[in-house]
């Protein structure tokens, strides 16, 4: 399950987040958003879990814990929408 953490202090480092959601099971991957040009934190990240039971625990349990002096939000992440228009069609029939 994928996890969409927000809220978090720019100074959180992916290790952090790796760490506070290792404590409620198997992590698979884990990625803070960074800025393309500063290099710095935009604040959140994602992290996925293959247990769906620890996944949701750790969401239950993190969700509004507070981290480094933010109050994190961390939900279930929702599938990206797709932005791409259907292909307009070319015949003059």
């Amino acid at each position: 399950m994928k996890i969409l953490i927000r809220n978090l202090a720019r100074s959180t480092t992916e290790a952090e987040l790796l760490v506070m959601f290792q404590a409620h099971g198997k992590v698979q991957s884990c990625t803070l958003v960074m800025d393309k040009e500063t290099h710095l934190s935009k604040g959140f990240g994602y992290v996925e879990m293959p247990n769906p039971g620890e996944a949701k625990a750790a969401v239950l349990v993190l969700n509004g814990k507070n981290v480094a002096g933010n109050k994190i939000r961390v939900k279930k992440a929702e599938p990206k929408k797709d932005d791409s228009k259907p292909a307009k069609s070319n015949s003059n029939a």
